[in-house]
């Protein structure tokens, strides 16, 4: 399980598996509880580039990230490689 700390959004951390390439277990700390709980359940066992090609870039409002956005990013450095907290 992968463990991200979100930058300008109301949800704080986001939690997530990949395995075999795929998405599962998407949830959030904090945030708008239906929507992010209709995010996690849209892309669960969703191929991760196919996530990232989808979500990455999404704004919310005035803000340059949104919940989904930061998602995609956590999801795209965990496949680069990059640390992110791992439990």
């Amino acid at each position: 399980m992968y463990h991200f700390s979100t930058k300008g959004t109301c949800s704080t951390r986001i939690h997530f598996d990949i395995r075999d390439s795929r998405v599962h277990d998407v949830s959030f700390e904090d945030g708008c509880n239906g929507n992010l709980k209709a995010v996690s359940a849209l892309v669960e066992d969703m191929e991760a580039a196919e996530l990232i090609r989808r979500l990455k870039g999404i704004h919310c409002g005035v803000r340059s990230t949104s919940c989904a956005d930061q998602l995609a990013r956590a999801v795209e450095e965990q496949l680069k490689g990059n640390s992110i907290h791992l439990v």
